[in-house]
């Protein structure tokens, strides 16, 4: 891609409690070779030490930290509105050339710059997902904002086809939507010889991990099941881990090492639109238990063992099997990674690259057309707002 059509200088947001953060990282890692200045906003809660930690490391990286509301939580209203604000004053002082929003209501703001909204998951295909019904009608406010943004972004894309068409499917037709698969840096997941435990990772509290599954059938297994993740509701509460043995939050070279020891790792989610924990076990020579759903099955079928997430003997009997086989743990391990190894870093930032170059030049297309109005005899035409 021509550098011409290259950002300098990216304002991104991302919340701080979930996969997107690491995400959100990761991508920024991604684009430092290539000469790619991210401004982060966060929001969702105040960033832990590790974070800031993580986040110093950059150079490329400058973090611009909030505590507003995301709109997925209670009572967000009034804080997406003051964090709409934030941002719009950010952009002033920081001019980036593009502006990558990892969240929706603030899609609809008046941006300067040309804008990309990607979708990680949502609250809608979340409900349909895991409760099996729609959303009830108190997210109707949820689902109208969610829809502006979608609509008054300049692109729309989404890690994988299953999640765009879930986002399509609840919102409407989206504008010049594509998937952009995420991706990890191999070198820092390395398979080491396998021990004889299943390994799980996620926020616990999190209906849509289905960690609950694992709990009821991990007294009949043959081998512990050991969890990493949150045990705390961002809005409060502390869930019970039941007969898995908890870990609570790791760190990445923690969790690396756990992965990379993990005969097996299983995950029967009801609901991941992606699944970074998937790719990270994938890339530790895991043998992979997934949920049978269709953004797992998109992007691991023929590289993993699937189950029905609503079936926690199926899922039992699948994990029993699969410790006393050692043979078939080796086949799927070793389709797991060289699955895992086609979502690299380096083929994250390229397509991201190649999105941001598109919404450049598109707009740069639009204000050379606008600037030649006049010579056409349309002087009295003024342009109306880019969104």
């Amino acid at each position: 891609m021509p550098s011409a059509a290259r950002p300098r200088r990216i304002l991104m947001t991302a919340d701080t409690v979930g996969g997107v953060w690491v995400y959100a990282l990761e991508l920024a890692r991604a684009l430092a070779p290539h000469g790619v200045e991210v401004a982060l906003a966060t929001m969702g809660a105040p960033l832990r030490p590790a974070q800031w930690a993580a986040a110093r490391r950059l150079p490329n990286l400058t973090v611009h930290e909030s505590d507003f509301r995301l709109e997925w939580m209670e009572a967000p209203w009034a804080d997406v509105a003051r964090a709409g604000t934030w941002l719009m004053e950010l952009e002033e002082r920081i001019r980036p050339d593009l502006v990558h929003l990892n969240g929706y209501a603030h899609g609809a703001l008046p941006w300067h710059a040309p804008t990309l909204v990607v979708g990680h998951s949502c609250v809608l295909s979340w409900w349909r997902a895991v409760r099996g019904e729609d959303a009830p009608p108190a997210w109707q406010r949820y689902r109208e904002a969610v829809a502006r943004g979608l609509r008054a972004a300049d692109r729309v894309a989404a890690p994988t086809r299953a999640m765009l068409a879930a986002l399509e499917w609840h919102y409407g037709p989206l504008p010049a939507a594509r998937v952009l698969p995420n991706g990890r840096a191999a070198a820092e997941f390395a398979p080491q010889p396998k021990a004889s435990y299943i390994f799980a990772a996620g926020r616990l509290w999190d209906e849509a991990k289905n960690i609950g599954a694992l709990a009821r059938v991990a007294p009949q297994l043959p081998w512990p099941v050991w969890v990493a993740g949150d045990t705390r509701h961002p809005d409060g509460g502390e869930c019970e881990t039941g007969a898995v043995r908890a870990l609570g939050r790791l760190d990445q070279a923690a969790l690396a090492g756990w992965l990379g020891r993990a005969a097996i790792y299983a995950l029967p989610a009801r609901y991941e639109p992606f699944g970074l924990s998937v790719l990270e076990a994938g890339l530790a020579g895991c043998a992979l238990v997934l949920g049978d759903i269709p953004s797992l099955r998109e992007l691991w079928d023929g590289a993993a063992c699937f189950v029905d997430p609503q079936d926690p003997d199926a899922l039992g009997a699948a994990l029993t099997a699969l410790c006393r086989d050692e043979g078939r743990r080796a086949r799927l391990a070793a389709a797991a990674r060289a699955r895992a190894l086609g979502f690299g870093r380096e083929r994250m930032a390229a397509a991201y690259l190649d999105a941001y170059g598109e919404l450049l030049s598109e707009r740069a297309a639009l204000l050379g057309a606008m600037e030649r109005l006049p010579a056409a005899g349309l002087s009295g035409c003024a342009p109306g707002p880019m969104h």
